[in-house]
């Protein structure tokens, strides 16, 4: 059934701002690349799962008459050949790559007691490898789109999507708050050196989302009433709150801001304790009792 238009973009972006721009889109971005379609862009999307991943593709593609989406499986971004081929096709099909966005990720639940080295390094691998070998490269083709003259400039740039997670530090988060702040450096490296060659590279820290993956993962399920309230908000995040920063970012009115972070988290990361504050995750008892965490959906005891 297709979503309606105001649960993944707002009504204030003009229809066709993106009708001349071909963005490449990777990993967990299917939020901000519908709305990118939706908006005049044709798109690629990849995943690990062919069936999944073209599904998807084909299912973006409906939100606008004439819409191209691509979708390409099979891709694992810690293995870079496979990214590379993808992109080939990508611009085979689609002539350019303008816009990209770098979202692989990977977590659990986990303190650095019961985290073994094997799952740090996956997240690492998924995470940080993943993002570098996802702009290495695209590279190429964003330094193509960048260098065009303005008016006519309407790419070279690239968005990753990292985490608060990092600012403040948290239990059980270690792995995935070092592998944000090494993506949060790499977004800021690459905003410097490429700066000159008209790309600007930007973060994405998004809060806690509803009806996603991370959220049902990451919260345990007794205590996402008592989370809401100690929220400024009030509420979680909406996928529409990410795909509207992301458009943000990639339109004309984001042209001159390069090497920044957009936290959309509601104030999220400023309120103390965090995902461990609230149902039967009280600080420190969680962490001295030594027990490991319940009623996380999706948690891989095998990774701990």
């Amino acid at each position: 059934m297709p979503l309606s238009k105001s649960e993944y973009i707002s009504d204030i972006w003009k229809d066709d701002i993106f009708g001349r721009s071909h963005p490449c889109a990777m990993f967990g971005a299917r939020a901000q690349v519908r709305a990118l379609v939706h908006l005049g862009a044709n798109a690629c999307i990849i995943g690990r799962n062919v069936e999944k991943t073209e599904r998807v593709a084909r299912d973006i593609a409906t939100v606008r008459p004439g819409a191209k989406v691509i979708g390409i499986g099979a891709v694992d971004v810690r293995k870079f050949e496979d990214l590379k081929n993808a992109v080939e096709r990508c611009v085979e099909e689609l002539c350019s790559i303008d816009f990209v966005i770098a979202g692989a990720a990977g977590n659990f639940l986990a303190s650095i007691e019961q985290l073994s080295v094997n799952a740090f390094k996956s997240v690492m691998d998924i995470d940080v490898l993943g993002s570098y070998n996802t702009l290495k490269a695209t590279l190429p083709y964003l330094v193509v789109s960048g260098v065009q003259p303005a008016p006519s400039r309407t790419g070279g740039r690239i968005i990753f999507v990292s985490a608060t997670l990092h600012y403040r530090g948290i239990p059980f988060q270690a792995h995935v708050s070092v592998a944000k702040a090494a993506i949060d450096s790499l977004s800021n490296s690459t905003a410097i050196e490429y700066g000159p060659r008209g790309l600007t590279s930007n973060i994405i820290a998004p809060g806690p989302i509803a009806q996603t993956e991370g959220l049902e993962r990451l919260l345990p399920s007794d205590a996402k009433s008592a989370y809401i309230k100690s929220q400024p908000l009030g509420r979680f995040g909406h996928v529409r709150d990410i795909a509207d920063a992301t458009i943000y970012l990639f339109s004309d009115a984001g042209s001159y801001v390069t090497g920044q972070t957009l936290v959309v988290d509601g104030a999220n990361w400023r309120m103390l304790g965090g995902i461990v504050t609230n149902g039967n995750l009280q600080y420190p008892d969680c962490l001295l009792s030594g027990k490991e965490i319940s009623n996380v959906t999706g948690k891989k005891k095998s990774n701990i």
